[in-house]
């Protein structure tokens, strides 16, 4: 017998993940010397050891960062100097990329699993074309695996081969189900493994945040550039007045009357506060948030919510 191929938009192939490196020029998601990216401020990182290299002493100026004044110049010369530095030109950036059950669902264009494959693909293809250093970590419910940050087209394909991997364990039912701690490992090995200054871009459900998540990447924040990109689907936030639904999980089963206001109201709430939670974490870390949805074409996504970043913008 002949398997069935999966609809589009529920399964990924490589040769698609390939494909979207001809799109990354319909967003200019990394900055270039004649055009600046809305994530500039990211892409040159704080001061944070070896990501930045000393560049020359000049005399302050204000609005310069006191922390940086050259002392022993100040003093020989009796007037303030600052320091200069630039950061380093190959910067690692890294794409932890959940491929876990609870992605493997979607109500709208296409599966949540699928656009967390190819949101990381069209990061790593920008990323690759700004000549950075391109890794990532795969991670499902109980296990993950990473490819360290090397400026290869080749390392990108290997990343790109564990999520089409992770992506078919989904569909053809291999992958374990259950509520491991997927992602607080994940997060874990991340910090374990990346230098200082890294930039680390987020796909994951946006039912993945939790206390210890929130911990896990406060910490990763320290020493790290983020960029958050939570995944949902209509379905997320809201259920439709279509009467009794049936839900089931393994051996949990769940019965649900979207006839009734009053649930259909408290469903909409939780899903309101997970993207207020979603948003309040984003402010803290001081870190930038683009939520992605099963509702919209990627490209588009990226462009609009690039858009809101730029200074001066109004909706």
């Amino acid at each position: 017998m002949h398997t069935q191929p999966a609809p589009a938009g529920v399964c990924i192939t490589l040769a698609e993940l390939i494909e979207m490196r001809h799109r990354v020029r319909e967003v200019q998601l990394f900055s270039t010397p004649a055009r600046r990216s809305p994530l500039i401020g990211l892409h040159h990182s704080r001061l944070r050891g070896r990501g930045v290299d000393f560049d020359q002493v000049r005399i302050y100026q204000a609005g310069d960062d006191v922390r940086n004044i050259d002392w022993r110049v100040t003093a020989r010369t009796l007037e303030p100097h600052t320091k200069l530095f630039h950061e380093e030109r190959e910067r690692p950036v890294f794409i932890l990329v959940e491929q876990s059950q609870r992605l493997f669902f979607g109500s709208g264009l296409l599966f949540k699993s699928v656009l967390a494959a190819q949101a990381a693909a069209f990061i790593g293809w920008s990323a690759l074309a700004h000549n950075d250093r391109i890794g990532g970590l795969v991670f499902s419910d109980s296990e993950c695996h990473e490819i360290k940050p090397r400026r290869s087209k080749k390392s990108l394909l290997q990343l790109l081969n564990l999520i089409v991997r992770a992506n078919h364990g989904l569909l053809a039912g291999t992958a374990q189900n259950g509520h491991g701690d997927g992602f607080g490992t994940a997060l874990r090995r991340v910090r374990e493994v990346l230098r200082p200054g890294s930039l680390v871009l987020i796909l994951c459900d946006e039912r993945a945040l939790s206390d210890t998540v929130e911990q896990q990447l406060a910490l990763l924040a320290r020493h790290t550039d983020l960029i958050l990109l939570p995944l949902s689907d209509p379905l997320d936030q809201a259920l439709p007045a279509a009467g009794l639904l049936r839900f089931a999980e393994g051996p949990a089963h769940l019965e649900l009357d979207t006839h009734i206001d009053e649930q259909r109201l408290a469903y909409r709430a939780l899903g309101e506060a997970r993207r207020e939670r979603w948003q309040r974490l984003a402010q803290r870390l001081g870190v930038p948030l683009l939520p992605l949805t099963t509702q919209e074409e990627l490209v588009d996504q990226l462009r609009d919510l690039l858009a809101q970043h730029q200074p001066g913008y109004r909706p």
